[in-house]
């Protein structure tokens, strides 16, 4: 293929969006290019990307160019102080819309930047591999939710042999995937200098779960999860490049220099190298060489993570796992100190609920893929809240949002119990040697986890949050019923039955040193 045809993202239809009711009947195409994309961010209410973990990466690309865009990334003067930032936000989100000019200005300065194919500088892609690779990886390597070479297959089936090609947008997504959320392990071999190296760390939101202020347009959006930058010392924007505004490719052999500042650390954190090979029609994506960026690792730092702290006093980011609800996690959204658990909040929320002020209040979305560190991808994860953010802030009623935790604490400790007695009942019946995950246990958890969302949501959008633990203790109870019924018709089973009720309200009560406690440890929120 030609470079005179290099797919330029500024103009071609690759995003798919949905529209406002504000945007013309006539002007609502279902996808449009970069430019259309910003320029028109205020008649567009949701970007529409199908696959969750290429929206939380298109995001962050899409949070420097609307610094860049607004000039909230600096440079900032002596004599500015840390609340003038905010109040340069409250004046672009006052406009309304963001101004045209100073887009084109930004997109005229990198055009030759945003082209997929580009034979010089390819978008978020490294040319060098193609001379400095043994082989390509091959097509279903690239997309992330087919099988490739031994592994199983999670989401469809394909042939290594027979790949079907990929159209260009699609790749453009998957190529996102593996720069944020790639596995560790085995690559193709690159050579950089005389290092060989075939294996990578894994992306630098592998596992995690990634959250999001969404407000009622995209231009809301964008202005909600920028992160405010370092104000402890002057920030000068063209020493923080993007991939996209650096003159040179990265050296493969150290990470120095490539993470400087906010909006480098929104887009050049990776530690996969990908070059797309386009068939010979230049209509889809027909290669790909997938390889290690850097051999040492980024710091895994990141303003949208929840991060939380493990038993054995570790820090980690809270994991995406498709089993678990998101009103689970809203009150690690809302406050510093939640009940029961140690976190920390997702640095973007401290700053995005100045913008949930008045009438308006934003909601949460949070991204990724329930995953392994290596290859397993186990389903993707995808969530939003209702318009949440703003009215259970620390800034504007802490007694609420701490009410909001206790709700939170009660639903998780009746879905825990639960847990317990079902498999405490199985055991006794089954005469198993210790009670474990079963299929009473499964089916506990199918119906009460979704149950118990209905009533959080229900209870919160009514502010009704006096008797919850008895509610869910009551909810857990019915299940209970339900799940064991089958095994009441004998007197064993009753009697195993019976004996496990017991872990629903908290486990048996015994003496010890004088002192009496559970059996059972309260529960601290989370689901054994």
């Amino acid at each position: 293929m030609s470079s005179a045809d290099p797919f330029d993202l500024l103009v071609e239809p690759v995003f798919p969006v949905r529209w406002t009711e504000s945007a013309p009947a006539d002007s609502r195409p279902p996808k449009v290019g970069l430019r259309e994309l910003v320029v028109r961010a205020h008649e567009i209410s949701a970007l529409a990307v199908p696959l969750p973990p290429a929206l939380s990466a298109l995001y962050r690309i899409l949070y420097a160019l609307t610094a860049r865009i607004t000039g909230l990334d600096g440079p900032k003067r002596e004599e500015e102080v840390p609340g003038d930032w905010h109040e340069k936000r409250f004046a672009v989100l006052d406009r309304q819309r963001f101004d045209v000019e100073a887009v084109d200005a930004y997109l005229s300065e990198h055009s030759g930047a945003f082209r997929l194919f580009d034979p010089h500088r390819p978008f978020l892609q490294d040319p060098r591999l193609a001379s400095e690779c043994d082989r390509t990886a091959g097509l279903n390597k690239l997309v992330t939710t087919r099988p490739s070479g031994s592994n199983h297959s999670w989401f469809q089936h394909a042939a290594d042999a027979r790949p079907d090609p990929v159209d260009r947008d699609e790749a453009l997504f998957h190529l996102l995937v593996w720069r944020y959320y790639g596995p560790s392990g085995r690559c193709s071999a690159r050579t950089v200098r005389g290092t060989r190296e075939a294996n990578s760390t894994a992306g630098p939101l592998r596992t995690a779960l990634s959250y999001h202020p969404l407000g009622s347009t995209l231009f809301e959006t964008l202005l909600a999860g920028l992160p405010e930058t370092d104000f402890s010392s002057l920030y000068d924007p063209t020493a923080d490049p993007c991939p996209w505004e650096s003159p040179d490719l990265p050296d493969p052999l150290s990470i120095k220099n490539v993470v400087t500042g906010p909006m480098s650390k929104l887009t050049a954190r990776t530690q996969h190298a990908v070059l797309l090979v386009p068939d010979d029609t230049g209509a889809a994506v027909g290669d790909a060489y997938i390889t290690w960026a850097f051999r040492q690792r980024h710091p895994r730092d990141d303003d949208y993570l929840i991060r939380q702290v493990s038993q054995a006093g570790n820090d980690y980011a809270r994991y995406a796992d498709s089993q678990r609800a998101l009103w689970r996690d809203l009150d690690a959204l809302l406050m510093e100190e939640p009940p029961g658990i140690r976190t920390t909040r997702p640095r973007v929320f401290r700053t995005a609920v100045d913008l949930a002020k008045g009438n308006r209040s934003l909601r949460v979305q949070a991204l990724g893929i329930h995953q392994e560190g290596q290859a397993k991808d186990t389903q993707l994860v995808s969530a939003s809240t209702p318009p949440i953010v703003g009215d259970f802030s620390e800034e504007q009623n802490l007694e609420r949002a701490r009410l909001v935790g206790q709700l939170r604490v009660a639903g998780e400790r009746a879905g825990a119990r639960l847990a317990r007695a079902t498999k405490q009942a199985w055991a006794s019946f089954n005469n198993a040697r210790k009670a474990e995950d079963c299929g009473w246990s499964a089916q506990a958890a199918a119906r009460y986890w979704p149950a118990a969302e209905t009533e959080f949501w229900r209870r919160l959008q009514e502010r009704e949050f006096d008797g919850a633990a008895r509610a869910f203790r009551m909810l857990a109870e019915r299940i209970f019923d339900d799940v064991t019924a089958v095994a009441t018709a004998s007197m064993r089973g009753a009697r195993a039955v019976e004996a496990a009720r017991i872990e629903l309200y908290g486990g048996r009560v015994r003496a010890s040193a004088g002192t009496k406690h559970m059996s059972a440890p309260e529960a601290d929120g989370t689901e054994s």
